[in-house]
């Protein structure tokens, strides 16, 4: 009796966590960041995952970044827009497109490309590279 008892209570806990696990939020909270892996100075969430970095290149320094909940088709969410703001970045709007946003901010330029699942945070190396910066699809 004893057994199925502590069975039934291991069965209950089980489905408790799976249940618990499964409906928790895949929406980022935009409530804490850190600097980015390749800008310091430019904000990224804490709940984002760097899973590659390719600073080989001569031109450009990028970090990706995972993020479950942000899509691409979406607005970069206000919280992070403020956020970015709040570290002293200003958007070039015309350069900027959808999900594509460039910033700048005492001189250097950093681009913020949101994709579904995940983000990328571009930095030019070059300064030339500074004046025209267009759009660059990491996929």
């Amino acid at each position: 009796m004893r057994r199925n008892r502590w069975l039934l209570i291991t069965m209950l806990l089980s489905v408790a966590v799976a249940i618990l696990t499964g409906c928790g939020s895949n929406e980022p909270s935009w409530t804490a960041f850190e600097g980015a892996a390749n800008a310091k100075t430019f904000p990224v969430p804490k709940e984002a995952n760097k899973t590659e970095r390719a600073s080989k290149s001569s031109e450009i320094d990028y970090v990706r970044y995972t993020l479950p909940g942000i899509k691409e088709n979406d607005d970069i969410p206000g919280p992070y827009l403020q956020e970015i703001a709040a570290w002293g970045w200003k958007e070039e709007a015309s350069q900027s497109s959808g999900s594509q946003k460039v910033f700048l901010r005492d001189g250097q330029i950093v681009q913020l490309s949101v994709h579904d699942d995940f983000f990328t945070v571009l930095v030019p190396k070059d300064k030339k590279s500074t004046v025209n910066v267009k759009t660059i699809d990491t996929e």
